[in-house]
């Protein structure tokens, strides 16, 4: 089936849409775009840029994808915006592309929802299976693993990274990572846990789910800071093999911005 054009969309004859697009009036798609079969694009959307856009997505009304970075010092460079397949994004939603500064692209992967109002800057690379819940900010260079949760009115600085399964309650001001399947809250954010549901939905056993609430109490009860406390190897000979927690102290090793402090 070929793509469906409303009447009243604007949609540039370089523009390459495959089999099954749809694109609502009003709606306004620029030269360098590329939308993937059976995507859906509601009324009063914008896409523009170089924009790739995968399969079975589906696209809300006034949804900005591919616009210009809010950076200073880009120059109209010619940088993208990456999207995968089978994701929702609801009304409001804007991402923008990326910057030399650093991958040159904002990458977003498959089946996540964008609840209203959520906006990701530039740079951003944002995994799969992703749930985000409305008026959520996402600033430049911030990275998200799978399977993460985000509640309502969040708001995470540059840089920083949330880890796979990872879950972050409404109103949260982030601005240090959180690693795999931790949970947080606050402003500013801290640590209150792990997230158990998370990791048993994943498949994990009961032996890796106690392994890492073991070892994330540990963490919390020792007066080193959890950077310190994964370079000593007597406290980690407990924790060998458990692919989670390797993750997490990979994560805690490579962190820049440092890891969020633990709830008081």
């Amino acid at each position: 089936m070929e793509a469906s054009i409303h009447e009243l969309a604007i949609v540039s004859p370089e523009a390459q849409l495959a089999e099954g697009v749809v694109v609502g009036p009003f709606s306004l798609i620029g030269p360098n775009v590329k939308l993937g079969k059976d995507t859906i694009i509601h009324s009063h959307v914008k896409i523009e840029g170089h924009t790739t856009i995968g399969e079975r997505n589906e696209v809300y009304s006034f949804c900005t994808i591919g616009a210009p970075p809010q950076d200073l010092t880009y120059k109209n460079e010619p940088t993208e915006t990456i999207i995968g397949n089978d994701n929702i994004f609801r009304e409001y939603v804007s991402i923008h592309r990326g910057t030399h500064k650093d991958r040159a692209k904002t990458t977003i992967g498959n089946k996540s929802l964008f609840m209203a109002y959520v906006h990701l800057g530039h740079d951003v690379d944002f995994g799969s299976n992703c749930i985000v819940a409305n008026s959520t900010n996402f600033a430049g260079h911030v990275k998200v693993g799978d399977k993460v949760i985000i509640g309502g009115g969040c708001n995470i600085s540059q840089f920083v990274s949330l880890g796979t399964g990872s879950y972050l309650g409404g109103a949260s001001a982030i601005d240090r990572d959180i690693p795999t399947f931790c949970t947080a809250y606050g402003n500013r954010v801290r640590l209150k846990g792990i997230n158990i549901i998370g990791l048993r939905r994943n498949g994990h056993s009961k032996q890796v789910i106690t392994e890492v609430v073991d070892f994330y109490r540990m963490m919390e009860a020792s007066p080193l800071s959890p950077r310190a406390f994964v370079e000593h190897e007597e406290l980690m000979v407990d924790f060998k093999n458990n692919e989670v927690i390797d993750e997490m102290v990979s994560e805690i090793r490579k962190s820049e911005v440092g890891i969020a402090p633990f709830m008081s």
